[in-house]
């Protein structure tokens, strides 16, 4: 789709980078297009074939975009992670994954030294903005190309996928040990149409905004696979320091920004200020997920704005599977009805559909296989066993339905934590706490006495 939104137009808009202290890119769909052939050629000098586990631990930067095109393009599988992992949490993954190349910045390169010699099937560190001893120098490679064409990747070098070849490993919490790996294959991406036309709204002419880390699946979401193929041009804020969910109305009223999606949080962050004093008249439509939405704060929102938000439900297994789609009635908590082609249902402890109005487990019924459904848990044979029951996956979530189809999250039937939208682990939280001097200490304590 990048190629050939590329070819259709050359000057097509496909990006807008800006950071916090206003440094700006612009991106067209023909610079990504043979941006992502050099770095795909690069990636090929070091033996990087279809299959191979590539891992990007990368910030809001326009590299994080331009190698997941080039990983694409060859049939790598690559694995976006969050830059805020530790020594441990890379060695875990690196090793679960069995990567054969991570890349990244000068900020997070030393957590991965620090663990590389214990990684024996990391061959390769790539660093994407400057000089390391041991690190293959990106910036340096870009001078200095390999010898195939920099136009020939996509034609000769590039790799065909079938649909159910794997594509994509996002690592997530579970309720018991490590995170689990969880497995996309090659159709994901079409999944995300959905998402971006249905849910977002949007269209070829559109500018996006969606707030979320590089690493996280809701990146996916609204940044990259369902935009891209509409022809919809994304705005990536980077963000390093600190960050005030004021700041980014600024933002949105410098660029235009005609669709925006944020987590409920920076909603409600966004309703403390002066919701008129800012030029929103760009702005045409409005998403939010990962948890419900207060009723004051959608009030408040659309009498500063105009607009309502449309809310969702999905998962780091999934694409918006449920949601408040262009034309749906908006309705206080409710996150709205399954999305074309995902039949979902509540059951009960049994298995068996529960009345409207009643509690259920959130199940998707896997026959047909709704597109952007995970695979499987990789190496997990236990989680898959506990999640894909006599032809359902269960997200873990719990539900109620109205009598018109609309469905209101009611929270997890497990012991995860949901922040900002995001899930983590009760073992993420004692490891880190088991990380800090005073818990140790205490540990300690506890037992000598």
């Amino acid at each position: 789709m990048i190629d050939a939104w590329a070819e259709l137009d050359r000057n097509k808009l496909a990006m807008v980078w800006v950071n916090q202290e206003g440094q700006e890119k612009k991106f067209s769909f023909r610079d990504l297009k043979n941006l992502s052939n050099q770095a795909a050629n690069i990636l090929i000098k070091y033996g990087i074939q279809k299959g191979d586990h590539v891992m990007l631990i990368l910030p809001r930067i326009p590299e994080g975009w331009i190698f997941v095109i080039a990983l694409t393009k060859l049939g790598a599988v690559f694995s976006p992670c969050p830059t805020m992992l530790t020594p441990n949490d890379i060695n875990y993954r690196v090793n679960a994954g069995h990567f054969k190349m991570v890349i990244t910045n000068k900020e997070n390169a030393p957590k991965v030294d620090e663990v590389h010699v214990q990684c024996p099937t990391l061959s390769y560190r790539v660093l994407v903005d400057g000089e390391r001893q041991g690190w293959i120098n990106f910036p340096l490679e870009l001078h200095y190309p390999a010898t195939v064409s920099h136009h020939a990747v996509s034609i000769s070098s590039g790799q065909r996928t079938r649909s159910t070849d794997p594509m994509l490993i996002y690592f997530t919490s579970g309720t018991t040990g490590e995170p689990k790996m969880a497995l996309h294959e090659q159709s994901y991406p079409l999944g995300n149409i959905v998402t971006a036309r249905l849910w977002q709204n949007l269209t070829r002419n559109d500018l996006h905004f969606t707030y979320s880390d590089t690493g996280w699946a809701k990146c996916a979401w609204g940044k990259i696979f369902g935009q891209w193929i509409e022809g919809a041009c994304i705005l990536v804020y980077d963000v390093t320091g600190k960050f005030k969910a004021t700041e980014l109305f600024p933002i949105l009223e410098k660029y235009e920004v005609s669709t925006f999606c944020v987590p409920p949080t920076v909603y409600r962050m966004h309703i403390l200020a002066d919701l008129k004093k800012f030029d929103l008249r760009a702005l045409r439509h409005c998403v939010s997920a990962g948890e419900p939405l207060n009723p004051e704060v959608i009030r408040v929102w659309r009498e500063g704005t105009g607009l309502e938000i449309h809310e969702g439900y999905g998962q780091t297994e999934t694409v918006c599977c449920i949601g408040i789609f262009a034309g749906m009635e908006c309705r206080y908590g409710s996150m709205g009805k399954p999305a074309p082609g995902w039949h979902i249902e509540l059951h009960d402890e049994e298995g068996c559909p529960t009345p409207d109005g009643e509690e259920g487990r959130i199940a998707v019924r896997l026959d047909p296989r709704p597109l952007g459904l995970f695979v499987e848990y990789s190496q997990n044979p236990e989680a898959n066993r506990e999640d894909f029951v006599e032809g359902f996956y269960y997200t873990g979530d719990k539900a109620r339905k109205d009598k018109d189809g609309y469905f209101r999250f009611v929270g997890r039937d497990d012991n995860i934590i949901k922040s900002s939208g995001y899930r983590i682990g009760p073992f993420e939280v004692e490891s880190v706490l088991l990380e800090h001097p005073a818990s140790r200490s205490r540990l300690l304590w506890g037992r000598l006495t």
